[in-house]
């Protein structure tokens, strides 16, 4: 892949989760691609693994982890690197991408996505691991936007500014969690239209959408919710903005029935195709 080549848009997917199984694999389903947790797959056997495949049969698979920390100071996991290249290279993974985050220090996951200080000694330290990641792998990666709760007062950058230069000086993808934007948009007051304005739009591989639970003082990213409608509202400017990228709907908790999983796939594409479509529409046509 060149710099600065995005992957192909495939369309609209959903999480494959262990709920819909046995849907998935009985008949054809409406939705282009799968999103996998990286991490539950990275095995020599098993069902899940052989599942894994025969879905592949079918459909593009897209990797998605969360136990890369590459903001850590901890080195980077050269064993969990490895598993994850041969993972990748086994479904022929469409793309792999993980957070801007660390999960853990001095050898202790904390199995949470935390959040990290936007300063250039941090942007120079991330940008570096991203490097080493990508040559290890063989591929470029994605990172997504986390959502947070609380921000560091050593931070010099926003952190839109922070992963834009990440991706440009890394030369890497962006899986922009539009959730995540409106969730840390409202938490630490500021513009989401304007936090996604200052992302470069080829770096863009990805979106994500999710719902999320209010806590009154603050939003919680739960991914247990149907997509909410301020989270449409800012998913209808970024195809404004970023054009037809690859769509996934994330549910991880209380997670529905295949069909109410299905329908928000298929409301995203209903979302992105009456914009993309209007934005072809010669001026001056009705």
């Amino acid at each position: 892949m060149t710099p600065a080549t995005k992957p192909l848009d495939i369309g609209h997917g959903v999480g494959l989760r262990r709920e819909h199984f046995a849907r998935v694999l009985s008949a054809p389903t409406r939705v282009d691609w799968f999103e996998i947790i990286s991490e539950n797959f990275m095995v020599d056997g098993g069902r899940p693994l052989d599942i894994l495949m025969r879905v592949r049969r079918d459909y593009p698979v897209v990797m998605h982890g969360v136990s890369l920390s590459i903001g850590s100071t901890d080195p980077l996991d050269m064993d969990y690197l490895d598993r994850l290249r041969r993972l990748a290279d086994r479904v022929e993974a469409s793309w792999v991408s993980d957070h801007l985050c660390w999960t853990g220090v001095g050898g202790h996951n904390t199995h949470d996505l935390l959040p990290m200080p936007y300063s250039e000694e941090a942007l120079e330290h991330v940008v570096s691991r991203v490097s080493r990641v990508q040559e290890k792998l063989g591929r470029r990666i994605a990172l997504e936007n986390p959502s947070s709760y609380l921000t560091f007062a050593a931070s010099s950058l926003s952190e839109s500014e922070f992963l834009a230069v990440v991706a440009e000086r890394a030369d890497c993808g962006i899986l922009l969690d539009v959730n995540n934007v409106y969730v840390s948009s409202v938490n630490h007051r500021f513009d989401p239209v304007a936090y996604m304005d200052s992302i470069p739009r080829n770096r863009v591989w990805q979106f994500h959408l999710a719902g999320h639970s209010d806590h009154g003082a603050y939003l919680l990213d739960t991914h247990d919710h149907p997509v909410p409608d301020p989270v449409w509202d800012l998913y209808r400017h970024a195809v404004g903005r970023f054009g037809a990228v690859p769509t996934l709907v994330e549910w991880d908790a209380n997670i529905p029935e295949w069909d109410v999983l299905e329908a928000e796939s298929l409301q995203a594409r209903k979302v992105r195709d009456k914009i993309v479509a209007a934005e072809l529409q010669p001026e001056g046509a009705s």
